[in-house]
């Protein structure tokens, strides 16, 4: 367990950075902040990346595999901050907890990885096998592992730790999720003659009622491949006596393991021909939606929102190499998986490098209004780090 110091170290830094508002795009104050922790705590080396993410690196004495903790350092607007009951950017500390924006997703897990690997240092004098990196990532609330691709091309890890919070339990999988969109084409005219054109919100409408009896995939353990509308937009907008000429439809799909953006697409495509083929006035596609957002670096970053999902075995050595080392240390986590979706889709999803989750808090505090992390948490996370560390650099 931590002594006293490492504790204070700790909540001081995770204060520091919850003191530091970052909203996707608006992450230069933290990133500042973990520079700054970096260079003053024995880290060898530091690097910040064309999107700003924030990397630093400890490497031990000997050659080995090297693990990078990865916590995203963006958080989601505070909204109306009169309904806190505290600042939310206070960082203030009440009855033995941190209350603010990001505490608990995730500027806590952050702080404790970056601590841990500094004490980890100390403590061994690196004499360790391997590299240990803290990856501060951006625009995770926005792109889940489209900022990570950065890191891994630079990094090029054996393992990822995700730090979403977890209770300190193991999590070796999630479902992924991609934005699909689906779009009608009408023809406009007047609403006084609607006869004369063709409404591609009537058409959207049939669209809807067929995708509804596509029946979802499944898998044993993650569950089903959940196809679900989250909204719709017509244009013109507002009509002003104009039949609309164009809908369009947003779909939130769960992915499961091993599904790709041709697999998922294609039984929508398969349904779509053949509405079209009943109906020669219909005309519809369907895509994935792209997003494209500014950095704090002034660059762009832009990409698909197919985002995959990702599952490990329990028994896989490398779960079993942590997990006994936890339980050694007077931990007792249960291995699951994530209930939403991490920066995994990329690491474990896209590059295929061993990733597991294990963060402090409740996933359920997340976005929430009064957002904060236990104090116990916080601390024996960062005690759990040091236990990865010491059963993965061997």
């Amino acid at each position: 367990m931590l002594n006293q110091e490492q504790q204070n170290n700790v909540v001081a830094l995770c204060q520091k950075l919850i003191q530091s508002p970052s909203y996707s795009g608006h992450e230069d104050g933290v990133v500042a902040r973990l520079k700054e922790f970096f260079e003053a705590n024995g880290f060898d080396s530091v690097h910040v990346d064309k999107y700003g993410n924030v990397i630093g690196c400890i490497k031990g004495n000997r050659p080995g595999p090297r693990i990078q903790f990865d916590g995203h350092i963006d958080t989601v607007p505070v909204g109306d901050a009169s309904q806190w009951d505290y600042d939310p950017f206070g960082a203030e500390i009440a009855d033995g907890k941190i209350y603010g924006r990001g505490t608990s997703d995730m500027k806590g897990a952050v702080a404790a990885m970056a601590c841990a690997a500094a004490n980890y240092a100390k403590e061994t004098n690196k004499d360790f096998a391997g590299e240990i990196y803290v990856a501060g990532v951006v625009h995770e609330e926005c792109f889940e592992g489209v900022a990570a691709r950065e890191i891994s091309a630079y990094v090029k890890p054996d393992y990822v730790v995700i730090g979403e919070a977890s209770q300190l339990n193991l999590k070796i999988g999630q479902r992924g999720r991609a934005e699909i969109v689906v779009e009608t084409f009408g023809k406009p005219c007047h609403s006084a003659n609607p006869e004369k054109g063709i409404n591609a919100v009537y058409k959207m409408a049939k669209v809807i009622e067929a995708i509804r009896t596509l029946e979802p995939t499944h898998h044993p353990v993650l569950g089903d491949g959940i196809l679900e509308l989250t909204d719709i937009k017509s244009a013109p907008y507002p009509g002003a006596s104009v039949v609309p000429e164009y809908c369009r439809a947003t779909y939130d799909r769960r992915l499961l393991v091993n599904e790709t953006k041709e697999s998922v697409l294609a039984p929508i495509n398969e349904l779509l021909e053949k509405l079209m083929a009943e109906d020669p006035e219909l005309k519809v596609k369907a895509s994935y939606a792209v997003g494209k957002e500014m950095c704090h670096t002034g660059n762009e970053i832009e990409g698909e929102r197919f985002f995959p999902g990702w599952l490990y075995d329990e028994n896989d050595q490398f779960v079993q190499d942590v997990y006994k080392e936890l339980k050694s240390m007077g931990y007792d986590p249960t291995i699951t998986q994530y209930n939403f979706c991490t920066n995994g889709s990329h690491y474990a999803g896209e590059a295929g490098i061993k990733t597991f989750g294990l963060g402090p808090s409740r996933e359920n505090l997340a976005h929430t209004i009064n957002e904060y992390i236990e104090i116990d948490q916080l601390v024996k996370v960062t005690d759990c780090y040091m236990g990865v560390m010491k059963a993965l650099l061997k």
